[in-house]
């Protein structure tokens, strides 16, 4: 009795033990393991640096080729030196738990410092990537790429493990960086930094830190330092400045694609081809010079008067005719549109050029109307399917949250209705917006690119170092400065809003993803810097002047305190360059393009295709991700994949992703009208019903712990908060943990006592 007694005894020790450790990270707060009680010596010739803790000495940084030192001053905790040659100046200094590194210019135009070597790397690439440094798949994927450290990396550090410890560095000065890589034999990478002549700031820097090798105690670290920055604001803040960010929790987010006043489905095609005389066909023979796609329309306005029925190429190809005409102040012609009411006359007399959008809308569609007659249903119904039907039956299959992206405003303008209903039904509604590209032409179907200020094209775009004028994206127009860019801003946001508008949310690209540009223009010099605060600026005047709950692209962390959600963090754009998914048509891995016909999602959006082997690697494989950027901000910022990477895109990924949304706490993004909707309604909606209860309460919580549970890294855990966990088991076999059986392909949620099984669908 005695022995089993003491036996009891040293067990319940032991669990303590055990609990102890595991409540390091589950007690509500990420834990920092930085290590302050190590050593530093440096070779100021080579500028390796060299670190020791417990006995082992480690390598923090290559050596460069060896160079000439001078004013080399050394204390008991500091040392400095500069490299005449070079034009540079070197100080390090230890901190209480850190190494200062600070290089200052004293005349060089750049440099580059430092190169890391080690067997694995943590890196904060999107939300996070263990990179093995002597991987094949990576070793190709970073064969001599060269990354944008301000938009490639979603946080201000990178981390190299080593034997028995990681170094991590984190970067004092965003701009003007990027980071190097070399494969052979294995991966290492080094970061430059250049001293733009338009830059006062000539200095650039890190923190390094000796860490302990996983990623909790890396986000720990950085976590610690964004909190001592005054740079972390929580989602219960943000709400209490606008309590429509709550809306974002338990919500997936949607982007319903309405562009049409007309649907193939609102014309009765038989009686169409009695109201189409010729007088209304030789003025839209006319009027459709001008589009696009206006020959198609006008040869099928005519081919169908020939014809006993109406094919369905031609019904889309006569609906781009309609649309085209129904955004146009140049529809309305007073000698064929004469049969038309009171109303319609009040706005013919205000003048069309000085009537607002949504009243030229009103006003083409009552014309529109009083020819077609009764072969389309009153105008407030036009649309319906894809739009305020669709939203009733979001919300009848158990939707009650969501967020819902348009691709741009003028559906507000089309159908007002449409956007004051998603507000009563409890959605998020937003536009997509941009203030990054200007054209000098207009182009009704790139509206984000046309300012009213037409003096900005000349006078506000950006210079590059060698004069010429930098191009906007697709290389269309050019682009914009954003420290000119404020003005057009608060009038194209008055004009909306002032519109009776029932938008609560708002979409702005590129803003948050780290895009950051020198403008060399002698009228407006600006530095990456200055490029970034009006960035901030702007998203801060719309989130706080119009009291919308503002996301953008990427989200990378610069941005965490303007933005409550970003897209594209999760799955960034994937390998922009390759001409397989890009341009080559006929290749299965083609996206597919950015048009689409009357008003439909777009392929590039819509089409489901495969991924390369190598791509599936870097980007999918949940045994080379991190939640890095998670375990930092997880009840800061809510991110998701990029929009044309949505959650059911990637074909034979789709169960992957969702378990990774689970065990990340990400919402899925869909891109929906209602042939789509109608097709995934159940597949979307039997996800649904575990992940919105799941992320409603996760979200609010800090992750707090994070591991991976099995040798080949596909079973994974997260827990967020003191008791709710997630363990996902992306492999092909059944996993026991703590007597526990996570099914294969599946993720097993833990909230307390209750548990609940997901099973990925086989796609």
């Amino acid at each position: 009795m005695k022995r089993k007694a003491i036996l009891l005894i040293v067990f319940a020790l032991m669990l303590q033990v055990v609990v102890g450790c595991e409540s390091n990270h589950a007690n509500g707060q990420v834990q920092a393991k930085q290590h302050a009680d190590f050593t530093f010596d440096v070779k100021p010739e080579t500028f390796e640096v060299f670190v020791e803790k417990d006995g082992v000495k480690e390598s923090a940084s290559e050596p460069m080729p060896a160079r000439k030192v001078a004013n080399v001053q050394k204390g008991e905790q500091e040392i400095t030196w500069s490299y005449p040659d070079d034009k540079l100046d070197v100080s390090l200094q230890k901190k209480e738990d850190h190494l200062q590194i600070t290089l200052t210019s004293t005349g060089t135009e750049s440099f580059s410092w430092p190169t890391v070597k080690g067997p694995s790397y943590m890196l904060p690439l999107g939300e996070g990537k263990w990179i093995p440094a002597a991987d094949r798949e990576w070793q190709s994927f970073f064969k001599e790429e060269s990354l944008t450290f301000a938009e490639s990396f979603s946080m201000r550090f990178f981390a190299v493990n080593k034997n028995k410890y990681a170094l991590m560095y984190v970067v004092d000065n965003l701009f003007n960086s990027t980071v190097d890589f070399a494969v052979d034999p294995t991966i290492s990478f080094t970061f430059s930094h250049e001293f733009p002549r338009i830059n006062s700031d000539k200095t650039y820097g890190f923190r390094l830190y000796v860490t302990d090798n996983d990623p909790v105690s890396i986000a720990g670290v950085y976590k610690d330092y964004i909190k001592e920055k005054g740079e972390l604001l929580t989602l219960a803040e943000k709400a209490k400045a606008n309590p429509d960010v709550e809306k974002l929790y338990g919500a997936p987010h949607f982007y319903l694609w309405n562009k049409s006043f007309l649907t193939a489905e609102d014309v009765k095609w038989r009686a169409l081809k009695t109201k189409l005389d010729a007088n209304f066909i030789g003025w839209m023979e006319q009027f459709l010079q001008s589009s696009e796609d206006g020959k198609e329309s006008i040869q099928q306005f005519r081919e169908i008067q020939k014809q006993d029925y109406v094919a369905d190429y031609q019904k889309r190809a006569i609906i781009s005719g309609f649309n085209y005409a129904l955004r146009s102040r140049e529809f309305y012609n007073p000698k064929l549109f004469t049969n038309v009411d009171e109303k319609t006359k009040e706005l013919i007399g205000k003048g069309i050029d000085k009537l607002t959008e949504a009243q030229l809308y009103d006003l083409n569609k009552q014309l529109l109307k009083s020819v077609l007659q009764d072969a389309v249903p009153p105008v407030e119904k036009w649309g319906n399917a894809d739009s305020t039907d669709l939203l009733k039956d979001m919300k009848a299959a158990g939707i009650t949250n969501a967020w819902i992206g348009l691709p741009d405003w003028t559906a507000a303008y089309m159908k007002p209705a449409f956007i004051q209903q998603a507000n009563d039904t409890g959605y998020l509604i937003a536009s997509y917006d941009s203030y990054h590209s200007i054209h000098k032409e207009e182009n009704q179907d790139w509206n984000t690119a046309i300012f009213k200020d037409k003096s900005l094209y000349e006078n506000a775009t950006i210079t590059k170092k060698n004069g010429e004028k930098k191009a906007g994206f697709l290389q269309r127009g050019r682009l914009l400065n954003p420290t000119l860019s404020l003005p057009s801003v608060k009038q194209r946001m008055d004009e909306i809003m002032s519109n009776d508008v029932a938008f609560n949310s708002w979409f702005i690209d590129v803003d948050a993803a780290g895009d950051f540009n020198d403008d060399y223009s002698p009228e407006h010099t600006t530095t990456e810097a200055q490029d970034m605060k009006a960035k901030l600026a702007r998203m801060d005047y719309i989130r706080d002047e119009k009291k919308l709950v503002v996301g953008s692209e990427t989200g990378n962390d610069f941005a965490s305190r303007s933005i409550a959600f970003a897209h594209g963090i999760e799955t960034p754009v994937i390998k922009w360059a390759d001409p397989d998914m890009r341009k080559n048509k006929q290749s299965p891995y083609y996206v597919g393009g950015y048009w689409s016909p009357a008003g439909e999602i777009p392929e590039r959006y819509k089409k489901q295709v495969p991924i390369k082997e190598e791509y599936q690697h870097v980007y999918i494989d949940p045994a080379y991700s991190l939640p890095l950027y998670k375990l930092v901000y997880n009840n800061s910022v809510i991110t998701s994949h990029h929009w044309e990477w949505g959650s059911l895109k990637i074909k034979g990924e789709v169960g992957t992703r969702m378990l990774k949304e689970l065990l990340y706490n990400v919402p899925p993004l869909y891109h929906v009208d209602r042939k789509m909707w109608d097709a995934e309604q159940e597949l979307i909606m039997n996800y649904l019903k575990v992940w919105s209860p799941f992320h409603k309460k996760a979200v609010q919580q800090e992750m707090t712990d994070y591991r991976v549970l099995s040798e080949d890294r596909l079973v994974q855990k997260a827990v967020y908060g003191d008791d709710l966990q997630v363990i996902a088991n992306f492999s092909q076999k059944d996993f026991t943990y703590e007597n526990q059986v996570v099914k294969a392909r599946a993720a097993l949620i833990i909230d307390g006592k209750n548990k609940q099984t997901f099973l990925a669908p086989a796609q």
